[in-house]
C-alpha cells in the first residue's frame, strides 16, 4: 500500500516529492549497526508493572537483530498531563471542523439532533473545539514544538526511539462503542480517552511510528511495543518492526477459533 500512494500530489501542498523507496524491501533489510534509543516510559507516563516488565524483555530482540540497544531519558519540559491536555484541544478543533464540514454538506449536526449517536466525550470535544479560539490553538502549537525537540534530543544520535504503546494492559470494549482506558496509573491520574496511550507525542511531530506485538500479560493479554524513527525514516522503521519479527515470531500468538483468526 506505501508503495502505491507514495509520491506527490499536485493538490495537496504538503506530499513530498518522489524517491525510491521500496517498502516491502525495507521489511527484510535488517537493521544491523543501528542504535536504538530505549524508553521505558517516554519520560513521562506511569507505566504499570506488567506492561514494564513485557517491554523491557522484548526490546533486546533488536540486540540480537544486531542493533544496539540503550535506555534513554526522554526530558519534555511538561507533564504527561499537561502534554495530554494539549493534545486533546488540538484535536478538538480539527475534530470540530470535520463536523462543520460535515453539518454544510449533509445536514447531519453532531452537536445538535445527532448529538445522543456520538460518545459523550467526542460531543464534548466538540463543543471544546467551538470555545477555543485561534490563540488557543497557537500556543498550543508552542507545547509541540517542545516535543518535538524533546524527541529529536534523542534522534541526533539514535536511529529509533522503542517504548510501550499503552501504559497499561488493554481494557474491555464497552457495549455502547465508548471504550474508555483506566483514570488512574501506578498511583497517577491519567485522561482515561487518549492519556494512557504513548501515541499522541508522535502525532504532535509527525515521526513514524509503529506498534508490534511485544508479547502476552500473564492472563494472554496482548501487549505493545512502540518503535519510532527519524523524520521521513518510514523505511528504517519498516526495517526495525521487520527485523524484530523475524527475531520474535508472533504468527503462533494468535489462534484460530471457528476457522477465523
Amino acid at each position: 500500500m506505501l508503495n502505491a500512494i507514495s509520491g506527490p500530489e499536485d493538490r495537496d501542498p504538503y506530499s513530498l516529492p518522489p524517491d525510491a523507496a521500496d517498502y516491502m524491501a525495507a521489511t527484510r533489510r535488517g537493521i544491523k549497526g543501528l542504535r536504538v534509543a530505549w524508553s521505558p516510559d517516554l519520560g513521562v507516563f506511569p507505566i504499570q508493572r506488567e506492561v514494564a516488565g513485557v517491554t523491557a524483555e522484548a526490546v533486546r530482540a533488536f540486540e540480537s537483530a544486531g542493533a544496539t540497544v540503550d535506555e534513554v531519558k526522554l526530558k519534555f519540559p511538561r507533564g504527561q498531563a499537561e502534554l495530554c491536555d494539549a493534545w486533546l484541544r488540538q484535536s478538538a478543533v480539527r475534530a470540530a471542523e470535520s463536523a462543520e464540514g460535515l453539518k454544510h454538506s449533509t445536514g447531519i449536526d453532531l452537536r445538535g439532533s445527532h448529538r445522543n449517536e456520538v460518545p459523550p466525550e467526542f460531543a464534548e470535544s466538540l463543543d471544546l473545539g467551538h470555545r477555543l479560539s485561534a490563540m488557543d490553538y497557537r500556543r498550543d502549537d508552542v507545547i509541540r514544538t517542545e516535543v518535538l525537540d524533546g524527541l529529536q534530543d534523542v534522534f541526533d544520535g539514535y536511529d529509533l526511539i522503542v517504548s510501550p504503546t499503552l501504559a497499561a494492559l488493554p481494557v474491555d470494549n464497552a457495549t455502547n462503542g465508548n471504550t474508555l482506558g483506566p483514570r488512574e496509573i501506578e498511583g497517577e491520574r491519567v485522561d482515561p480517552w487518549i492519556g494512557w496511550c504513548l501515541t499522541y507525542p508522535y502525532n504532535f511531530t509527525g515521526h513514524p511510528a509503529a506498534s508490534i506485538p511485544a508479547g502476552l500479560s500473564k492472563d494472554g493479554l496482548p501487549v505493545g511495543l512502540q518503535v519510532a524513527a527519524r523524520r521521513f525514516a518510514d523505511e528504517t522503521l519498516l526495517a526495525a518492526c521487520g527485523a524484530f519479527e523475524a527475531a520474535r515470531p508472533w504468527a503462533a500468538t494468535y489462534h484460530r477459533a471457528g476457522g477465523a483468526t
